[in-house]
């Protein structure tokens, strides 16, 4: 093992970021699209990112990495083709107990928010997607993926 492996390990680095990304992969991306969504409730919405893909046969996909979040993608197959999607929760509702009081010592068991640097560095309508073929772990960026409207789920107020 090289000695900037032994200390990526030792030093919990990723190297995802820097990685090169697959320039001729063996499938191929047919369309690529996303829409955001609100809930019926205060705060809930997200985004759906789909990918339908030809000639995916002997690829395990794994994740998708879009607008700074990472979520496993769900594989679904349609006669010869492949459809990969990936869904996003962008809601601001949170569940966490949250103490806010005039005596700053009552407020030091709050918990700090979990802020991690980007595996990617990406534009808004660009993803990474990552697969194995083989053993080997690759990463593929789509680039142009186009928007599509916004849905409102029922009792959602139009903003």
């Amino acid at each position: 093992m090289k000695i900037v492996s032994i200390l990526a390990i030792i030093l919990g680095f990723s190297q995802c970021g820097s990685s090169k990304f697959v320039e001729n992969p063996s499938f191929k991306i047919e369309k690529a699209f996303y829409n955001n969504w609100k809930g019926g409730q205060a705060g809930v919405s997200g985004t759906k990112l789909e990918i339908h893909i030809s000639n995916a046969s002997e690829v395990e996909f794994e994740s998708l990495f879009f607008q700074q979040i990472e979520t496993e993608v769900e594989v679904s197959k349609d006669k010869n083709k492949t459809i990969l999607i990936g869904h996003f929760s962008t809601s601001t509702r949170e569940k966490r107990d949250l103490i806010l009081d005039a005596d700053p010592k009552k407020e030091l068991k709050n918990t700090p928010p979990n802020i991690k640097k980007p595996k990617f560095e990406l534009k808004e309508n660009e993803a990474v997607l990552s697969y194995k073929k083989g053993n080997k772990l690759h990463y593929f960026k789509i680039t142009e993926i186009k928007k599509e409207r916004t849905s409102f789920f029922p009792s959602a107020k139009k903003q």
